[in-house]
C-alpha cells in the first residue's frame, strides 16, 4: 500500500476517524490526512475540506514516504486521542492526532500532531494547506524555520509550529525528515499562541488530553455486552457536544451526501430539537446527568431567543441557541465525489415540523425528572407552548424526514403531538402544577383516536406513515419506543412485520422509499438510515423477540468503520453515506444497546421514562 496517495478523488466518508477538544472537531483519514476541519468553532467556516474538493480544498498531511506501508488506525484506549500506525517489512510508525481540552473557555482550539518511529527508521513528508472561508480565500503565506503563519483580512492568524524545518512551496507549508527508532516530531496547528510550546508542553498536553478523556469514560455506568461500542458512542456524543453552550450538534460535517452524485447535501452543524429527547435519555442512561441538564439548559435558551413563542419555535438552532441558520451553496467546491450542490447553513429551520413539540417536552420532563423543577414563568410558558399544540395538532407539515416538497399529515407528527400532552400531563401531576387538565386530556385522547381512525389501514392490516395512505416510514418505529402503543400489541407486531418486508435488508432500514413518496420533491433514492436501523432492534428486543434482535444488532454493529463511528446512512453494500459521524446514528444505538442487554439478562424493565 502507498502511504501517499496522490489521487484527485476525496477519501471515502468510512475511512475516518474523528478529533476534537468540545469547541469544534477535525477529521483524519486512515492515511493520516486531515482532510475537514472548521475553525475555531464546530459552526465557523472551513480551513480544510479536502474531503469535498481534493483539488481545491485545504488539507493537512502526515505519512512516510515509499511503498509497502500498511495503515492501521485506533484509538488510545478510552479516549478521543487517534493514532494511525503504518508498517513495513522493518519499521514502524506511529502519528498520535488529537486536540487538547483548553482550560480557557477564551483559549482557540489547536491540533496536536506527534509522530513517532517505534521500530526501524522511515523518512516522512508533511505538507499542510490551508484555505480560509471554506476554500474561498487563499491567505498569505509566511515561514520562519520551524514557524508558519496563515494570514487574510478580517480572518483570525493561523500559525503552525514544528519541531523540524518548514518550507513555503506552491503555497503549501512542506518538510520532509528523517526519524529513527525511538525519535519523534511534533506539528501543532492553532493560533499565534501556539509558537511558544515544545516537546516538554506537547508530552504534557498528551497526558493531560488521555486523563480527561479516560476519567470522563470512568462516570460511564453502562457494564452490558456491548460495553465497547457504547463508550465510543458516547465519546462520539461527547465529541459533538460544547462545553459552552451545552449543545449537541447533528453530526461534525457540512455538504457530505446521502446518495453519491446526488443532490442531498445538507449541513447537519446545529442542534436539533429534534435529537433534544434522544439526547437526556442516552446521557441519563449513562449516567451523564451533567450532561443532560447542561443540553436541556442550551434548549430553554433556544425557546428563550424564539421569545417563547410557540409559532416561533424551530427546528434547530446554531450551536450558540442562534436562530439564523441560512441556507447558501458552495458551487467552487466539486462535492464528494463529484455531489453538488455543497451547501451550508440549513434552510428546513424555517420548515413547519409539529414533532418537535412532542420532543421538547419530553427532554423538559426528564430534565426536571432527573435534575432540578420547573420554575414558575417556565411552566407558564409550557402552557402556553400546550395550548398552542392542542390548536394546531390536526394540521400537515414537513415531518421528521423535513421533506421539501408539499406538506403532509404525518403520522409521526401526529404521535409526537400525542407525547406533547402526555409528558406535559405527567409532569403537572408529578410537580402538582396548575392547568388546564381537562382540555389536555381531551386533546390527548383525541390525538390517539385520530392515529387509530385515519393512519390505520383496515385492508393492509398495519399503521401508515401518511393519513389514510399505504405508505410505510422508519419514523413508525418510534411508536413503542415513546409508549404511545404496546410493543406486544398485535397491531403494532403486524406493523412491525410490515415495515420488515417493506423497509428492512440486511440489518439496515430505510427511512421510506422516496419514489412512493410525494412529499420528497428531491431526485434520487437515498441511503438506509442508520438511526432506524437501532430503531428497529429496540422494537424487536421490545417485543421479546430477543434472538431476532441480538442477530440483526449484529449486522449493525458490522457496519461501522474500523473505529466504531456511524455517518447518518448507508448504501446498499453498507458503506458510509451522509454527514460523519451522525448523533442521532449513536444515540440509536447506544439506547438499543442499552435495552437490548436489559431485556437480555433478564431485568425487569420499569415504566420509562
Amino acid at each position: 500500500m502507498i502511504a501517499n496517495d496522490a489521487s484527485s478523488s476525496p477519501c471515502p466518508i468510512c475511512k475516518h476517524g474523528i478529533i476534537g477538544d468540545l469547541r469544534t472537531c477535525a477529521l483524519v483519514t486512515t492515511q493520516g490526512a486531515i482532510d475537514f476541519w472548521c475553525w475555531p468553532e464546530l459552526d465557523s467556516p472551513s480551513l480544510f475540506s479536502a474531503l469535498l474538493d481534493n483539488e481545491r480544498a485545504g488539507a493537512f498531511t502526515l505519512s512516510p514516504q515509499g511503498e509497502g506501508w500498511r495503515s492501521v488506525q485506533f484509538y488510545l484506549p478510552d479516549s478521543n486521542i487517534l493514532q494511525t500506525r503504518w508498517l513495513s517489512q522493518h519499521s514502524v510508525v506511529e502519528l498520535n492526532d488529537f486536540m487538547p481540552v483548553q482550560a480557557s473557555a477564551e483559549a482557540l482550539p489547536c491540533i496536536v500532531r506527534r509522530v513517532k518511529v517505534a521500530q526501524g527508521e522511515a523518512t516522512l513528508t508533511m505538507r499542510c494547506s490551508l484555505k480560509f472561508d471554506y476554500a474561498r480565500l487563499t491567505p498569505d503565506l509566511q515561514v520562519l524555520e520551524n514557524t508558519a503563519l496563515w494570514q487574510a483580512e478580517n480572518q483570525q492568524t493561523v500559525t503552525l509550529n514544528a519541531s523540524v524545518p518548514l518550507t513555503a512551496e506552491e503555497g503549501a507549508v512542506q518538510s520532509q525528515f528523517t526519524l529513527r527508532c525511538g525519535e519523534e516530531a511534533f506539528f501543532i496547528l492553532g493560533s499565534e499562541a501556539v509558537t511558544a510550546q515544545g516537546q516538554q508542553e506537547v508530552e504534557r498536553l498528551h497526558h493531560d488530553t488521555l486523563a480527561f478523556w479516560q476519567q470522563w469514560v470512568g462516570k460511564n455506568k453502562y457494564r452490558g455486552r456491548w460495553r465497547e461500542m457504547v463508550i465510543r458512542s458516547s465519546l462520539v456524543l461527547k465529541l459533538l457536544s460544547s462545553t459552552r453552550h451545552g449543545s449537541i450538534a447533528a453530526a461534525a460535517t457540512f455538504g457530505l451526501p446521502e446518495l453519491i452524485g446526488g443532490e442531498r447535501n445538507w449541513d447537519y452543524r446545529a442542534g436539533w430539537i429534534r435529537d433534544a429527547s434522544f439526547s437526556c435519555y442516552a446521557l441519563i442512561r449513562l449516567g451523564y446527568i451533567d450532561e443532560a441538564k447542561a443540553f436541556g439548559h442550551w434548549v430553554r435558551t433556544c425557546m428563550e431567543n424564539s421569545q417563547f413563542e410557540p409559532d416561533k419555535l424551530q427546528v434547530m438552532y446554531r450551536l450558540d441557541s442562534g436562530t439564523d441558520l441560512q441556507e447558501h451553496e458552495l458551487p467552487h467546491l466539486a462535492g464528494h465525489f463529484g455531489s453538488t450542490p455543497v451547501r451550508i447553513g440549513n434552510g428546513a429551520y424555517q420548515q413547519r415540523q409539529l414533532d418537535i413539540y412532542g420532543e421538547l417536552l419530553d427532554t423538559l420532563y426528564l430534565t426536571t425528572k432527573y435534575g432540578d423543577g420547573i420554575p414558575h414563568r417556565g411552566w407558564q410558558h409550557v402552557i402556553r407552548l400546550v395550548d398552542h399544540v392542542c390548536d394546531i395538532w390536526n394540521s400537515p407539515d414537513a415531518g421528521i424526514w423535513e421533506m421539501r416538497g408539499e406538506p403532509e399529515h404525518f403520522l409521526y407528527s401526529r404521535l409526537m403531538c400525542w407525547v406533547a400532552l402526555d409528558r406535559a400531563l405527567r409532569l403537572g401531576a408529578k410537580r402538582s402544577l396548575s392547568m388546564p387538565y381537562e382540555r389536555w386530556e381531551s386533546v390527548r385522547q383525541a390525538i390517539r383516536e385520530d392515529i387509530w381512525t385515519h393512519f390505520w389501514n383496515p385492508d393492509l392490516g398495519h399503521f401508515t406513515s401518511t393519513r389514510h395512505g399505504s405508505d410505510l416510514d422508519g419514523s413508525m418505529l418510534l411508536m413503542p419506543l415513546f409508549r404511545f402503543v404496546s410493543a406486544k400489541d398485535p397491531d403494532w407486531l403486524a406493523t412491525l412485520d410490515a415495515i420488515k418486508n417493506k423497509l428492512v435488508r440486511g440489518g439496515m432500514v430505510r427511512r421510506y422509499i422516496a419514489s412512493e413518496t410525494p412529499a420528497d420533491s428531491l431526485h434520487g433514492e437515498e441511503g438506509y438510515f442508520v438511526a432506524c436501523s437501532f430503531w428497529y432492534v429496540e422494537c424487536l428486543a421490545r417485543a421479546d423477540r430477543l434472538e431476532e434482535a441480538r442477530i440483526e444488532f449484529e449486522k449493525v454493529l458490522i457496519h461501522a468503520n474500523h473505529l466504531g463511528l456511524y455517518a447518518e446512512e448507508f448504501d446498499p453494500l453498507g458503506n458510509a453515506l451522509g454527514n460523519f459521524p451522525q448523533a442521532l446514528s449513536h444515540l440509536a444505538l447506544i439506547s438499543a444497546a442499552y435495552y437490548l442487554d436489559k431485556k437480555m439478562a433478564g431485568d425487569v424493565l420499569t415504566w420509562q421514562p
